[in-house]
């Protein structure tokens, strides 16, 4: 048997791995469908906590995951449909950024883990879903 501990990081890793795949899998018109580019950007008066997530996200993420979360060569768009906190729990940013996240559906290669505490995580989580809703990105239950 694994233990509890295991079967979570492997059910985070699936989670984030699985969504990158289809987002990033799926054919170009409904990409462009959820899509937000840095023309279509809404910059939201961030929340205190947010502010503090933007600074540790520009430190550790940004170089990867872009400005604002748009996305780079390097990494995938965080501000994006397939994040939405119904397909991707808070928890899942979580278990990325501590654990990494094995590189098998996407081109973006391995996440390695990061060096941030999972009090930054949440910070940084908390100005990801800010992002998110002031670009019409909210929860949406996750079906297949």
């Amino acid at each position: 048997m694994i233990s509890t501990k295991t079967f979570l990081t492997l059910t985070g890793v699936l989670a984030v791995a699985g969504g990158a795949y289809f987002a990033f899998s799926a054919g170009p018109s409904q990409e462009a469908r959820w899509e937000v580019t840095q023309a279509t950007f809404v910059v939201p008066e961030l929340t205190a906590e947010a502010q503090e997530g933007e600074r540790y996200f520009n430190a550790v993420c940004a170089a990867c995951h872009g400005q604002n979360g748009l996305g780079t060569e390097q990494g995938p768009p965080l501000v994006h449909d397939i994040y939405n906190p119904g397909h991707h729990a808070d928890m899942a940013f979580m278990m990325a950024a501590q654990n990494g996240v094995p590189a098998h559906h996407w081109r973006f290669g391995n996440m390695p883990p990061q060096q941030v505490t999972r009090a930054e995580v949440a910070r940084i989580v908390a100005y990801i879903r800010e992002l998110q809703q002031a670009n019409g990105i909210t929860y949406r239950p996750h079906s297949m």
